[in-house]
């Protein structure tokens, strides 16, 4: 259950819960996790693509709960930093494909179609797909920036 840290530390004062997960203050966009489970980035590590340059499978002993998605790790290090930075590592559009977003709609995105961009990761939801992305990456991000997120209506 996530609570408001204010609503929570109310409720563990009266002894309503005794046990919670605390919600930040202003939630995030959601994420892509698929359709038969709870994984973000469909289980990869997304500070590897920053710190390893590629993509890394994470490991189920090494998940974090964020934004109501598990996201998954390759090391305890990768772990700490995105515990202590989320948004600087998560992908972009709740890691949709960047090229659906920017074209009005969501797709699934595959973790080997990836690209960094003045910082920020993006996926998209195939190599072939990404060809297109990249023909005018900063044109897109604009358009998927606009469309976000209210292609989730």
């Amino acid at each position: 259950m996530l609570v408001r840290p204010f609503l929570a530390t109310a409720l563990i004062s009266i002894g309503l819960l005794s046990h919670v997960a605390v919600a930040p203050a202003a939630a995030a966009d959601p994420v892509s996790t698929g359709t038969f489970g709870n994984l973000a980035v469909s289980g990869y590590d997304p500070v590897a693509y920053f710190a390893q340059g590629k993509p890394v499978e994470g490991r189920s002993v090494l998940e974090y709960e964020w934004n109501d998605a598990t996201w998954r790790f390759s090391s305890a290090e990768n772990l700490a930093a995105f515990k202590a930075s989320p948004e600087a590592y998560a992908p972009q559009y709740g890691g949709y494909c960047a090229w659906a977003v920017s074209q009005g709609y969501t797709a699934k995105s595959d973790p080997d179609a990836w690209r960094i961009v003045d910082g920020k990761l993006y996926l998209n939801y195939s190599k072939d797909i990404q060809k297109r992305w990249a023909q005018d990456i900063p044109g897109n991000i604009a358009k998927a920036d606009a469309n976000w997120p209210k292609v989730l209506e």
